[in-house]
């Protein structure tokens, strides 16, 4: 089984149940930001992906094939917009290359909850040192640590969401474009159940972050259930994205559409 999976810090739980598992030898996992995650579930490269779920309306058919997911309700902490004055005085935002969700997120946002017509600019690697002044920037995953330090206005995209919603956000989901072996998706989830109850373990063995308390991040801002409010939440994002019949999503196996 060909995988792609996140490889910012909040996936790895996932990653830690599924390398304790039985699963381990059965499948060829690859570590990717989420644009490439993406890509390789669009081009037929991996039947598996933890991809950002904006790629859905993209593919012929979606298969939400866990339990789990990268997910929030309120807070999300690894996804925000940074700048130096209040968005209302923000002229131009810079849009972060690694996830479209992020970005489809950050758009939406800005025309029907701040209420704000921002010139959206699509980043380079290395746009974060262009933040300044009446120029925000959208920043995501691991890059995002110590950044609330260098700005006095931080935007969270997580809780805006859930303060203009009162739902829950999905930020990536395991996505694959045909059902899977019900044997495979038990296991699947089992390892990344094993992997969540072992956050003490893993964050004794994962480097040090000064100011950052990995834990709590994982138990508070990172919500991994793909629970029905969750359900809702993703069903109302993709359909503002892509219209009501612009997406097929289904649950594996059943293929009960939503």
């Amino acid at each position: 089984m060909r995988i792609s999976a996140v490889s910012y810090l909040n996936t790895k739980p996932f990653i830690y149940g599924i390398f304790r598992s039985p699963l381990a030898e059965q499948i060829d996992l690859s570590l990717d930001i989420p644009s490439e995650c993406a890509r390789k579930l669009l081009m037929g490269e991996v039947d598996l992906a933890l991809t950002p779920v904006a790629i859905i309306p993209e593919l012929p058919e979606a298969y939400l094939v866990s339990d789990y997911c990268i997910g929030s309700m309120g807070p999300v902490k690894t996804v925000c917009l940074y700048s130096e004055k209040p968005l209302q005085e923000v002229k131009r935002i810079y849009l972060d290359f690694h996830s479209r969700t992020s970005v489809e997120l950050t758009q939406m946002l800005c025309a029907r909850y701040w209420n704000i017509q921002p010139e959206f600019i699509p980043a380079a690697a290395g746009y974060e040192a262009n933040i300044a002044g009446d120029t925000a920037g959208l920043v995501i995953g691991d890059r995002t640590i110590g950044l609330d330090q260098k700005y006095p206005y931080i935007y969270d995209l997580g809780e805006a969401w859930t303060a203009w919603t009162g739902l829950p956000f999905v930020f990536a989901a395991w996505v694959s474009t045909r059902p899977l072996p019900a044997e495979f998706v038990t296991a699947f989830n089992q390892a990344l159940q094993a992997g969540l109850d072992h956050l003490p373990e893993l964050t004794k063995i994962l480097p040090m972050m000064p100011g950052f308390d990995v834990e709590d991040y994982f138990r508070h801002n990172i919500s991994y259930a793909l629970d029905g409010a969750k359900w809702r939440a993703l069903n109302r994002f993709l359909t503002n994205i892509a219209g009501e019949n612009g997406f097929h999503l289904h649950r594996n196996v059943m293929a009960a559409t939503i």
